[in-house]
């Protein structure tokens, strides 16, 4: 953990597209709340095969319109050099300057991948292109990808992003800090320095964060989903729990020296809020 605490820290939030009039109005209330915390950035996430690229470019274009920095995602499953190309010219003509690249996933039922297949292509790419004017930003999977071969391979997918010229990482979330530590410290022993901020997912609902968990490989430990389980329908109970477990998690993330948080907001601002507050921040 080490090499992690030279690095300043970084906070961030996340959001996905909205795509209706309403859902962009409740995006904006929390943007707004959020922006309060005073976060590095904001980020937008894009859809399978590229299928929300206009409602991301629009909701980083708002965010940015109201005062705030972001960084749209972009993904190379499903698209063409082309395609992508397009996209990004587009985001530097927006005066965007942060992406998060990513492989992405593909459209159920698609078979056609596209022309980049990984995501260090796509990094590859958007230095050859367009050099230095992006601050690129992977992802990172301190419990492993679902689809990597193995543990060791999983490694060395992340050290060829890194290589391709990422300059920073955000973990997919967990709830076990001894899979991050043990991660970063693998990716120091392979020589790569460069802050790897880890995801936080508050808990507000069992059944959403089950479903997103087996659907990333993100482990719930026994105990929580035991305790989440317990409480049924109660959801003043999960959300109290959850605002402890997570919490706790980011007390001891940054205390270890993490540099910084990234939050899966869900776009609603209550419970990170509350977590920021509780950690007084």
């Amino acid at each position: 953990m080490e090499s992690q605490k030279k690095f300043s820290r970084s906070f961030s939030f996340e959001f996905f597209p909205p795509n209706t009039p309403e859902g962009a109005e409740k995006l904006a209330q929390t943007a707004k709340q959020l922006a309060q915390l005073k976060p590095k950035f904001f980020s937008v996430t894009y859809g399978a095969g590229g299928s929300t690229r206009e409602r991301t470019l629009r909701a980083v274009q708002d965010l940015r319109a109201a005062g705030h920095a972001a960084a749209p995602h972009i993904s190379c499953i499903g698209s063409s050099r082309d395609d992508i190309r397009e996209i990004l010219r587009e985001y530097q003509n927006n005066g965007i300057r942060h992406v998060v690249a990513l492989r992405g996933d593909l459209p159920s039922g698609t078979a056609a991948s596209g022309e980049l297949h990984y995501a260090n292509e796509l990094v590859e790419f958007i230095r050859a292109e367009f050099g230095s004017h992006f601050h690129i930003e992977v992802a990172a999977y301190p419990e492993y990808h679902p689809q990597a071969k193995n543990a060791q391979d999983d490694l060395l997918n992340f050290k060829r992003k890194v290589e391709a010229g990422a300059d920073s990482a955000i973990t997919q979330y967990f709830y076990n800090t001894d899979c991050y530590f043990h991660f970063v410290d693998e990716c120091e022993a392979m020589g790569l320095s460069l802050p790897i901020v880890p995801g936080i997912m508050p808990i507000g609902r069992f059944s959403q964060l089950a479903r997103f968990s087996d659907a990333s490989g993100a482990e719930i430990p026994r105990w929580i989903r035991r305790k989440l389980e317990g409480y049924g329908d109660d959801t003043a109970s999960i959300r109290a729990f959850g605002l402890d477990v997570v919490t706790q998690l980011c007390d001891d993330l940054l205390s270890a020296g993490a540099p910084g948080l990234h939050f899966y907001t869900m776009n609603q601002a209550g419970l990170t809020t509350t977590i920021w507050q509780r950690l007084g921040l």
